[in-house]
């Protein structure tokens, strides 16, 4: 009788505040973004303004903070190679990070988007201080000032004088968020629970450097105050949809079928930290998570099926300005689509809202986030979107999609997204790296058969002039 009781009561209270919600607090469109050197053109805020964005969230790497040193083979200290002996990075002075983040700050585009929009974030290792670093950076405490400068916090603000830049938001309308603890307390059916907190949005802003362990130590990403305040980030009071920002991603582990060519960083190259991680959502039994992460130069989408009971996403927008197909002249960027084609991933989404084959966009993106908190059930459209504002890959997500209660992955079904990179046969796994190797064998033996017919004929040549 209780419950009956309180169930009509939370139905009345319901009706009220439904009637009532102000839209105006509503987040419904979301921009982020990556991978932005202060001292490049920066034309895609243009695009950024027009999507026109609630919030715009910094996934890392907001500035070029670091040195980067020629290309050296040879000479004294070398950069590159297997007999490398110097540091193809070093840390630039606290005066001249600042100066860095003054250029960028002073962009106009960004400027227009500062004046009209909540502008947060999180770093990555250049705006850090340097490439790759984690924990043994010993400027880290100097340059998380400058970082927080930067994003405009507030003197008072915790994350001044926590060790990491790790913080979370939560937006909707105030009257729906008190509303959701009191059901919560009823105990109510997950039908009213669901429509109350329908439209409370929580993001969760990662610090992957300061805490961070060796890359090859297997070790901690967050570090163990970091990882408590996860813990209970996640276990709170709960939102319709959690959005985790990781400057580094998280389902890709591009490592696992690059190696030995090259590695990036992600959290695949730490497991035990990522299993964690997997786990901590299947405990809080939180729906509505994805991630967003950068990072690696390329945009991509990405999915993970066997960890919370509902696919966990992964949109990677990198960079704003920095991208992989930049690397090459416009008539050759057809080899860097090529090879992201024939890099396995078993975890990048395919459909017909790519771009290229690959599904990857290896030139300068944002990330686009539009949530229509009216339909029923709840939508998302998520785009990765190039320098003109169009999109490149996408996914439509409903939100009833992301919820454990609405599980579509069965136990012991084998899911097209549950194959991890590291698991696959090695023919396959290891098919960019056996494609180069081979590719280069080739043109090493026709340059020795090349050398080989230069000296063949030459021989035949000075014997000619012998006999005459």
């Amino acid at each position: 009788m209780e419950r009956l009781v309180a169930a009509v009561l939370a139905a009345g209270v319901l009706q009220v505040l439904l009637a009532t919600a102000d839209d105006h607090y509503l987040l419904s469109r979301i921009a982020f973004g990556s991978c932005a050197n202060q001292s490049a053109p920066q034309p895609i805020w243009d695009a950024i303004n027009k999507f026109d964005p609630q919030v715009f969230i910094w996934l890392g790497d907001n500035i070029y903070g670091d040195i980067r040193r020629p290309f050296n083979f040879l000479g004294k200290e070398r950069t590159i190679g297997p007999w490398k002996n110097a540091p193809r990075f070093i840390p630039s002075s606290s005066s001249e990070m600042l100066s860095r983040y003054n250029s960028a700050k002073n962009v106009p585009g960004y400027l227009r988007l500062l004046a009209k929009a909540k502008v947060v974030g999180t770093w990555d290792d250049h705006d850090y201080g340097l490439n790759d670093a984690g924990k043994e950076l010993s400027a880290k405490t100097t340059n998380q000032r400058l970082l927080l400068d930067f994003l405009d916090e507030p003197q008072d603000s915790p994350r001044r004088k926590q060790a990491g830049v790790y913080t979370s938001y939560t937006f909707g309308p105030p009257g729906k968020q008190v509303k959701v603890w009191l059901l919560h307390a009823f105990q109510l059916l997950r039908f009213f629970y669901q429509l109350i907190e329908v439209k409370t949005l929580k993001i969760i802003l990662l610090d992957t450097r300061y805490h961070r362990d060796p890359l090859s130590s297997d070790g901690s990403v967050l570090g163990d105050s970091q990882w408590s305040w996860l813990g209970k980030e996640l276990r709170g009071p709960p939102s319709a949809i959690t959005i985790i920002g990781s400057s580094i991603q998280v389902i890709s582990n591009l490592s696992g079928t690059t190696g030995p060519l090259f590695y990036m960083e992600s959290w695949g190259r730490f497991p035990k930290e990522r299993d964690r991680l997997f786990k901590l959502i299947t405990d809080s039994k939180r729906g509505g998570v994805f991630f967003i992460s950068g990072d690696v130069h390329f945009g991509e989408i990405t999915r993970y099926d066997c960890a919370a009971g509902y696919p966990l996403y992964d949109i990677t927008s990198s960079g704003l300005t920095q991208a992989v197909e930049k690397v090459l002249p416009s008539p050759l960027r057809f080899i860097v689509r090529f090879l992201a084609w024939f890099t396995p991933s078993t975890m990048r989404v395919k459909n017909q809202n790519c771009r290229y084959r690959s599904c990857t966009y290896g030139e300068p993106n944002f990330g686009a986030i539009q949530i229509d908190w009216h339909a029923s059930p709840v939508n998302l459209k998520i785009q990765v979107r190039d320098i003109n504002g169009l999109p490149v890959t996408g996914v439509d997500i409903s939100l009833s999609e992301l919820q454990a209660w609405n599980r579509t992955i069965k136990a012991g079904q084998d899911q097209r997204h549950c194959t991890l990179e590291v698991k696959l046969p090695w023919i396959v796994r290891y098919r960019l790296a056996i494609l180069v190797y081979s590719v280069l064998a080739l043109l090493l033996l026709a340059l020795v058969g090349l050398i080989c017919a230069v000296i063949l004929t030459c021989r035949v040549c000075l014997r000619k002039r012998k006999t005459d």
